[in-house]
């Protein structure tokens, strides 16, 4: 589409779930390699957060805790890059941060790290191993839909897997996806998910990331080409877990007025990283870009989604399919059908369903 700007540095929302890191042998460290490493973090930090006066004050505060004999402890680049993560993230606030071993990992500037044929092959393993990152499809009393999404894989992968799952929900007279449990990645395979909630030929402007390194901006549209399409109401479960791009998802819903979320704000990580390099074999998740939402023009950063339905997360489920029913129950003109409903709303609000019968008919 025109105005649409190219971006090149190709980082995600999930960066570590796009490509997981290959097992590295744990090496000893000396002072002088830790201190070695936390300069090159500060240099990397200061070049490339998003946030630069933060960089430069996360990176002075770890400086001076190494100067100070802060990290001697860990004597491991394993040991180091735990301790790192952790005070990347309580020093910045941003969750986002993060460090590991990963010895296959080859760091290349401003442009997007191309993985290794091994790599990709085992990025499509893990992913079918996770299906998909979809925890369970089941159809509730009532006749109204269920899926639940651990996290947003790379779209090649798990594109083909959520039309396949919405298929299945394509007569549902209402679909909670559940995603109390995700943890995020790709901010596309967000935008391709949104896509089956509305019509053809309505291309929503869903997002803009900014990256700083290379200073350019990704607009994230929905996906014309996705086939599948879903014109009922729509509820998303949220949890102080559902993070990244399980936000991204909750707070799209929300401002394209497309549907309703029940549950607990979200745990307020906006900030797509790219992955660097500082020594030792460790990799630093470094936050790079800012995602603004087309509609609102801000982000759920450090506050998260605030839920429209507010409820504790282990009652969401309930909560959003009693609220179903009770709607159905109104609407339903057809007096048998209203009954049947009624039963099944009286049951959903004390919590119980339906037991499964094994036996013939006729049996007692």
């Amino acid at each position: 589409m025109a105005g649409r700007k190219k971006f090149v540095a190709g980082v995600v929302l999930g960066a570590v779930l796009a490509f997981p890191a290959l097992a590295a042998q744990d090496i000893a460290l000396k002072a002088a390699d830790r201190a070695a490493v936390v300069r090159t973090l500060a240099e990397k930090m200061n070049a490339n957060y998003i946030e630069p006066a933060v960089a430069e004050r996360v990176g002075s505060a770890i400086a001076r805790k190494n100067a100070e004999g802060g990290y001697a402890s860990a004597a491991s680049a394993q040991a180091f890059s735990a301790v790192l993560a952790q005070d990347l993230r309580t020093l910045s606030g941003d969750l986002h941060f993060g460090a590991m071993l990963d010895e296959g990992f080859r760091e290349r500037g401003n442009a997007a790290e191309v993985p290794t044929r091994a790599r990709m092959d085992e990025a499509r393993e893990q992913t079918e191993r996770w299906g998909y990152g979809i925890g369970k499809v089941e159809r509730l009393p009532g006749n109204v839909g269920y899926i639940e999404l651990r996290g947003f894989g790379r779209t090649e992968f798990v594109g083909p897997a959520y039309s396949a799952a919405m298929s299945l929900m394509a007569g549902t007279e209402a679909l909670i996806l559940d995603l109390r449990r995700n943890g995020g990645g790709s901010p596309a395979s967000v935008a391709y998910l949104m896509s089956h909630f509305f019509p053809f030929g309505d291309e929503r402007h869903l997002i803009d990331i900014y990256n700083r390194p290379t200073d350019t901006t990704r607009q994230i549209f929905t996906v014309a080409t996705v086939a599948q399409r879903y014109d009922k109401p729509v509820y998303v479960l949220t949890s102080a877990r559902t993070f990244s791009g399980g936000e991204d998802f909750s707070y799209s819903i929300q401002a394209q007025k497309r549907g309703t979320v029940v549950g607990e704000t979200t745990g307020g990580g906006s900030n797509p990283v790219g992955r660097f390099s500082v020594g030792q074999g460790i990799v630093v998740v470094i936050p790079t870009s800012r995602t603004t939402n087309f509609v609102t023009k801000t982000n759920w950063e450090h506050v998260g989604v605030k839920p429209d339905i507010a409820v504790p997360a282990a009652q969401a489920l309930q909560t959003a399919h009693v609220t179903i029913l009770r709607k159905l129950v109104s609407s339903e003109k057809d007096g048998d059908e209203r009954k049947e409903l009624q039963r099944v709303l009286t049951m959903a609000e004390k919590g119980e369903s339906d037991k499964p019968v094994y036996t013939l008919r006729g049996e007692p």
